[in-house]
């Protein structure tokens, strides 16, 4: 059987091992440490936000930014329902309410328009919004920046499949109060696991921080006014993660290329529709996917399974979670045609044209 062609394998730069032995050379294997600095420092660079806090996942940052900006119990928190569940369960942590808003078909991100519908039709005033950017892809983020500012909700970015995406030349999770990204094993990036926080704000940041090292107030012993959290990244994990940010740049190129060739491969078979992408963005395509506008994707991924080469399907929505069953949303049905009809395929940036001709042929040989 020919080798397996994995959705989105860890793809290293070379220089991790050399970082992690580095960093246990100087016994700096907890929580702290000079690579947990060089790794805030990198993604504070690349991403143009002032104040960075490394994280176990990008869930966890999610959850402080939440805690941060004072959410709690029955507040409600508007919510990309297009996204995968580390995204909104936060939510649910701080015993909030969420409230999941659909996609528009221009980005399969949360609709502007829709958001501003939400805001209106809420039962009391939301206090802020959890924007998913999507498989890597930006929504319309202006837009839903200004609706945010206009209505004084905070907005939250969870650019954790989006690092290194832009908008009109922005990064993409500097646009909120709070940014987050995320570095588990399948991403474009990875440390094994473990996230980040970003903001321009140094008192959130630093209160976060706070939060993220189980609360403990100023003192020569262990005192608590508060509760927190084991929610710190480690200097190891780090490591891993600087020799990582060295190669963003290009792993973003690749990903696109691997783009490029699904694109050209699969150009004349009508019923396929990839991931648009708005105009005035460039995403980091992490993942490339489509739609099916005939045959079901099921069928495509059983032949691709057979073949040794894993597949997915496409987010299904929050709102039709069963845990999110109570829960508010405003849906227009687009983000439940995208799960009924999507895949994600193979998309490491390691792959080689003959490996996307390799699936595209399987998939052509499916559809026609």
């Amino acid at each position: 059987m020919s080798r397996r062609l994995f959705l989105s394998p860890p793809h290293m730069s070379g220089k991790e091992q050399g970082y992690i032995a580095k960093a246990f050379e100087s016994n700096y294997i907890a929580p702290i440490g000079p690579f947990l600095e060089c790794f805030e420092t990198a993604i504070q660079e690349a991403t143009g936000t002032s104040y960075a806090l490394a994280t176990t996942s990008g869930t966890a940052a999610i959850h402080l930014a939440l805690r941060v900006l004072g959410i709690g119990r029955d507040d409600i928190v508007l919510a990309s329902s297009f996204t995968f569940i580390g995204s909104v369960a936060p939510i649910l942590y701080q015993q909030a309410t969420p409230y999941f808003i659909d996609s528009d078909t221009k980005s399969w991100n949360l609709d502007p328009e829709l958001l501003r519908q939400a805001i209106l039709t809420a039962p009391k005033k939301p206090k802020a919004l959890i924007l998913t950017h999507l498989y890597g892809q930006m929504a319309d983020i202006e837009s839903i920046v200004k609706v945010c500012r206009e209505q004084e909700i905070y907005l939250i970015e969870d650019a954790a499949e989006s690092l290194g995406a832009t908008f009109n030349g922005q990064p993409s999770g500097s646009f909120g109060d709070f940014g987050i990204y995320s570095f588990n094993g399948n991403k474009l990036l990875t440390t094994s696991g473990g996230g980040m926080l970003v903001s321009h704000d140094k008192a959130w940041i630093d209160k976060a921080r706070f939060y993220a090292t189980q609360a403990k107030d100023e003192a020569p012993y262990y005192e608590h006014t508060e509760y927190g959290y084991n929610y710190r990244m480690s200097n190891i994990i780090a490591a891993i993660g600087v020799a990582q940010m060295e190669v963003l740049d290009e792993r973003v190129a690749q990903a696109r290329q691997v783009f490029a060739w699904y694109q050209e491969a699969l150009q004349d078979v009508e019923e396929i529709s990839f991931m648009p992408e708005l105009p005035q963005s460039s995403g980091n395509r992490w993942l490339t996917t489509l739609t099916l506008e005939k045959t079901p994707y099921q069928k495509v991924q059983k032949a691709l399974e057979a073949a040794n080469i894993e597949s997915r399907p496409l987010w299904k929505p929050m709102h039709q979670q069963p845990l999110f069953k109570e829960s508010l949303s405003l849906t227009s049905g687009i983000s439940e045609k995208l799960f009924e009809e999507g895949l994600c395929l193979p998309s490491g940036t390691d792959m080689t044209q003959e490996d996307v001709r390799r699936v595209s042929g399987i998939i052509k040989a499916t559809l026609l």
